[in-house]
C-alpha cells in the first residue's frame, strides 16, 4: 500500500492550499480515510476524516476552514484548506486508518504558513 501526498508548500496566512492524496495497493473506495498533521513538538493529531460513505468530521481547529473529499475513481482524498493559519504550519499526513492495525501512513507534505 502506498499513499502519495502533494500539494504543501508555503503559503501566506490567510492563503488556501489544496492537498492530495493517492492511493496505491488499496481497496480505496471501502476504506475511510483521514488527514493528519505533525507540528513541531506536538503529537500527530487529526484533521479530517471522511468515511468510505462520504461521511465528514473535522477537527475543532479546521472546522468551517478544512474540507475533505474524495474520489473513489482516482484513489485520491483530498483536503481544501481555506484562511490558513500560522499555527496550522505542519506536516501533514494522509491515513487510511483501519485498514490494517495502525493504519497505513503516507510519508506526509508539509505545509508552511507565513504570517
Amino acid at each position: 500500500v502506498q499513499l502519495q501526498a502533494s500539494g504543501g508548500g508555503l503559503v501566506q496566512a490567510g492563503g488556501s492550499l489544496r492537498l492530495s492524496c493517492a492511493a496505491s495497493g488499496l481497496y480505496f473506495s471501502i476504506n475511510a480515510m483521514g488527514w493528519y498533521r505533525q507540528a513541531p513538538g506536538n503529537q500527530r493529531e487529526l484533521v479530517a476524516f471522511i468515511t468510505s460513505g462520504g461521511s465528514t468530521n473535522y477537527a475543532d481547529s479546521g472546522k468551517g476552514r478544512f474540507t475533505i473529499s474524495r474520489d473513489n475513481a482516482k484513489k485520491t482524498v483530498y483536503l481544501q484548506m481555506n484562511s490558513l493559519k500560522p499555527e496550522d504550519t505542519a506536516v501533514y499526513y494522509c491515513v487510511a486508518p483501519r485498514a490494517t492495525p495502525g493504519g497505513y501512513w503516507g510519508q506526509g507534505t508539509l505545509v508552511t504558513v507565513s504570517s
